[in-house]
């Protein structure tokens, strides 16, 4: 094992205990950190969830509990109107592009890191934030999103902390657009697998 799983759909962020909402019938994030913890497996799990719209159900669900991380960066104005209380909750105004979302995660989730000092990352990787997306009221560009992927992926490695990725949102008008920025996650989840897996050989 080194480090880097994930599930291309996923990321149900919107479901609560007691019902699902938006397009999520159950929190799959919150079902994984339940049964990892009930074996034993994990310890103080972090919810980065990236994805244009405020991961509520998340942050309602580990409201409380203080081995449970949960960040959420999304759209101030987006879904939903009425917003839970994540850990941390960053929030963008409708319009922003690449060098504001970059700048905000810079200055937030290496913090957060280091503040939690997890033992896995679940990571909520939603494209929609793209600038083709129909619900994401965003504008960043292909370009700009595979950034965030090489420096979220980074700051992890250097952690040495293990990730989850989930893909959650996208909903471009062409959906290639959305499919392409979606591929993008996988490449770099592929490289960012490489380099720690050469990092385990003998030697290094």
């Amino acid at each position: 094992m080194h480090g880097v799983a994930g599930n291309l759909a996923g990321g149900t962020h919107h479901a609560y205990r007691d019902r699902g909402e938006a397009y999520c019938l159950f929190n799959d994030l919150a079902v994984a950190i339940a049964l990892l913890r009930t074996e034993g497996a994990v310890r103080r799990p972090f919810v980065l969830d990236l994805d244009v719209h405020q991961g509520n159900g998340t942050a309602a669900i580990f409201a409380g509990d203080p081995d449970v991380f949960t960040y959420s960066l999304h759209a101030r104005h987006n879904y939903p109107l009425r917003k839970d209380t994540s850990t941390l909750d960053v929030e963008l105004e409708d319009g922003a592009g690449d060098e504001q979302v970059l700048a905000a995660i810079d200055a937030t989730v290496p913090a957060a890191l280091d503040r939690h000092a997890p033992d896995l990352v679940l990571y909520q990787s939603g494209v929609d934030a793209l600038h083709t997306d129909r619900l994401g009221r965003l504008r960043m560009t292909h370009e700009g999103l595979a950034e965030r992927e090489r420096r979220v992926f980074a700051w992890l490695e250097s952690r040495r902390v293990p990730v989850v990725i989930t893909m959650g949102g996208g909903y471009g008008r062409p959906i290639a657009t959305s499919v392409e920025a979606s591929a993008q996650v996988w490449r770099e989840a592929r490289a960012s697998l490489a380099r720690r897996q050469a990092a385990a050989l003998p030697g290094r």
